[in-house]
């Protein structure tokens, strides 16, 4: 079973889920890959805005109806909300509508990956290159502190080990790790790498900008 939440509230891009990119609402570009799917059978779209079930309609897609979301809640909670008044799958997967780059190849890789190893979760993941850890630090009485060792003028295609980060795309549980643990992954959680041309997290204004030129 797939299942997008969509909210309505967005503070830094309002409306940001059915705002226009290239001549279509932002959560499309989700619902007509998930659509393609071989292997999702029940596809749903929960929302609590009026103008994303609007959306839904036009485009004959099954929606449900969320209870207002606030900022604290955990996406964990969202998916079962959902999944208390559907028949429970065996497999839950989270599409999530903020990347409008990925595609139905990348939503079931993650599923195979978690049927084929018969693992928990599998989560999508980006490479990071200028964001490695050993780049980052803390600072504390105006020094900087690492985070990872660096190696010093190191050049960045030169980091070591290869660091990924969850790129807000696909995640695939099995429905009694989401119900046990009440949420979508773990330190088991197994993953699955997106490259880094279909991976865009759209939360600022500039993130919508640049997804608008790559979908080009």
């Amino acid at each position: 079973m797939g299942i997008t939440l969509a909210r309505g509230g967005s503070k830094r891009v309002p409306q940001k889920n059915v705002i226009d990119v290239n001549g279509k609402p932002l959560i499309q570009y989700t619902i007509d890959e998930a659509k393609k799917s071989e292997y999702i059978d029940n596809y749903i779209v929960s929302t609590d805005d009026e103008d994303i079930k609007m959306v839904c309609r036009e485009l004959e897609q099954t929606y449900f109806d969320r209870s207002t979301a606030e900022d604290t809640q955990k996406s964990s909670d969202g998916l079962l909300e959902v999944l208390r008044v559907m028949d429970k799958p065996d497999y839950i997967v989270e599409i999530m509508c903020t990347n409008p780059l990925k595609t139905v190849e990348d939503i079931d890789g993650v599923i195979k990956k978690l049927d084929i190893m018969g693992v928990d979760s599998v989560c999508s993941v980006v490479r990071v290159w200028d964001y490695h850890p050993s780049r980052v630090k803390f600072i504390e009485g105006n020094k900087m502190v690492d985070v990872y060792p660096e190696v010093l003028e190191s050049r960045r295609q030169d980091l070591t080990p290869p660091a990924y980060i969850r790129n807000g795309s696909i995640y695939a549980m099995t429905w009694n790790h989401l119900r046990m643990n009440e949420t979508r992954y773990d330190k088991n959680t197994v993953p699955y790498i997106m490259p880094e041309e279909r991976t865009i997290n759209i939360d600022e204004p500039i993130d919508l900008e640049l997804a608008r030129i790559m979908l080009k």
